[in-house]
């Protein structure tokens, strides 16, 4: 008996909704990975009937899912901002939520600026080629102190075509050898304590531990970056940062200390605090 493209999503929907809220996405998800073919092709042709190696190639997505098995990492990419990022379990997984980071970072840099801007902690490359894409007279600097997240995101730059952003190896402001000054610095640091619960659960089980804890309260990364950044930005050089949802205060109070002018924090879509920006003084 053949098996249809619609029949085919409300099994595995039924099969992932105990573990996951995102079921129906994570399926269409994994069958338009499988075959080729877009979500919105899943829609068009909800009738049309599946080989059995792409009905066997699909249950074992499904199957390794409903153990937790990010899509991403299924699949081997992720979507973000207007661009597709490969990812691998060497990087974290580029969230929605910080393409807020990306959105008020454009926000502050002019159309054709000739900027020069770092991405600290880079991961998959999704902020910087998000940055570099948008603002091409740019010039991007992004560094990771792992190789083998470097390599993702180098890969991620080719796939794109975007020639505008070099790698540097190392560890947050280290990396960046030489003494010229940035307009402006961007991080989606490692920001959750280190025996946070959440770490446990979910995704976050598959991805680099170092890329998510940062000590005790979770802002060890952060503060660093806050010290550091300041002589390394041009006077009215900005520094924006993503943080976790109870570390609003905390973050810009460090801001404020360190002598940032122009502190503000932004909330994502669901309404959590998430990126905190401040200005260095003129």
């Amino acid at each position: 008996m053949s098996t249809t493209i619609q029949q085919a999503l409300t099994s595995a929907t039924q099969r992932l909704a105990d573990q996951h809220d995102s079921a129906s996405l994570d399926a269409e998800l994994l069958l338009a990975h499988i075959i080729h073919k877009s979500r919105a092709w899943l829609y068009t042709w909800p009738e049309h009937k599946l080989d059995a190696q792409q009905i066997e190639q699909f249950n074992q997505l499904v199957q390794r899912r409903a153990h937790g098995e990010p899509v991403a990492h299924l699949i081997g990419q992720q979507a973000f901002w207007s661009i597709t990022l490969q990812v691998t379990a060497d990087t974290l997984i580029p969230r929605p939520e910080t393409e807020l980071l990306v959105e008020k970072a454009l926000e502050r840099i002019p159309q054709n600026a000739i900027w020069r801007i770092a991405d600290l902690g880079t991961g998959s490359g999704a902020i910087a080629l998000a940055l570099a894409k948008e603002r091409p007279a740019s010039q991007l600097i992004a560094s990771d102190k792992s190789m083998a997240a470097l390599k993702v995101a180098e890969e991620n730059a080719r796939l794109n075509q975007i020639e505008n952003i070099e790698f540097q190896h190392g560890d947050w402001l280290a990396a960046l050898e030489d003494e010229s000054l940035f307009d402006m610095i961007v991080s989606n640091p490692p920001y959750i304590k280190y025996d946070d619960p959440h770490l446990q659960q979910g995704d976050v089980c598959f991805e680099p531990a170092g890329a998510l804890q940062a000590g005790t309260q979770g802002l060890d990364d952060l503060q660093r970056i806050i010290e550091d950044a300041l002589p390394r930005l041009k006077p009215g050089g900005w520094l924006l940062l993503e943080h976790g949802y109870d570390q609003k205060a905390a973050v810009m109070r460090l801001l404020q200390q360190a002598g940032y002018q122009q502190v503000e924090d932004y909330p994502d879509l669901a309404g959590q605090p998430r990126v905190a920006a401040g200005c260095k003084p003129l």
